[in-house]
């Protein structure tokens, strides 16, 4: 019998995890698969292997795998796929399909659209400063910059910069300086999160140190939920289902 197993990042802020918890629960509602259960992959139960075993246990002869998760790193290219062997070789009989983060998609294009205009309308000269978590995957910093791209091409910003709170460059400090320097009246900071916690404070603090006073820098809120993102998470477990290619 066919099962899906939702695994999501796991967060020590409750709130996060009981936002990631109810995504991948509505995710459920848009699949016609009997048995369906939700993971994360750290700090967070259920663990995968919890989840895992929620699914055999319900029956499951065949589990698709769907890494709730933003940006191909290397939770989803080494550690989700680690621990999967781990599992596969626990139960040899279970058939395992993996899928893919949301990656590189347009319905995410659409959501940084809408937390920018959510906040304010545009001026003629204003730019964007993506910002992402960060990762030592040159993957991760490849991806954030199509983003960015896409963005730049399907709305009239005049600039889209990228920048990362961790383990990648230009950093969101250094970010900020480069905004500073290009002139931009007006530059709207979106941080490429999927869930709320200590990040988004720490970029507050962060912005309102460095704000010159001839620009305005005004942060919009993190991806969040989105209603968008269902649709890309039931593309993704279709294709992971062999639905579609």
């Amino acid at each position: 019998m066919q099962a899906i197993l939702y695994i999501g990042h796991g967060s020590r802020v409750e709130e996060a995890r009981n936002q990631a918890a109810r995504f991948m629960q509505q995710s459920m509602e848009h699949q016609s698969v009997p048995i369906q259960e939700i993971s994360f992959l750290e700090l967070a139960h259920p663990t995968i292997e919890e989840g895992f075993q929620r699914c055999l246990e319900r029956g499951a002869t065949r589990i698709a795998v769907v890494p709730v998760l933003l940006l191909t790193a290397g939770h989803a290219k080494t550690d989700i796929p680690l621990e999967l062997e781990r599992l596969q070789m626990r139960w040899p009989d279970v058939q395992i399909t993996y899928g893919r983060p949301f990656g590189v998609h347009m319905g995410i294009i659409d959501i940084l659209v809408e937390r920018i205009y959510e906040q304010q309308q545009p001026v003629n000269d204003a730019m964007v400063l993506l910002v992402g978590r960060g990762s030592s995957d040159p993957d991760v910093k490849r991806d954030l910059r199509k983003i960015a791209d896409l963005l730049h091409e399907k709305y009239p910003f005049k600039r889209v910069e990228t920048s990362f709170l961790a383990a990648a460059e230009p950093s969101f400090e250094k970010g900020l300086e480069l905004a500073e320097q290009f002139g931009h009246k007006q530059v709207f900071v979106v941080p490429y999160l999927l869930f709320t916690g200590i990040l988004m404070k720490s970029m507050e603090k962060t912005i309102r140190k460095m704000i010159p006073a001839d620009q305005e820098f005004i942060l919009c809120k993190y991806l969040g939920y989105h209603p968008n993102l269902q649709k890309v998470v039931s593309e993704r477990t279709l294709e992971t289902l062999g639905v579609i290619a």
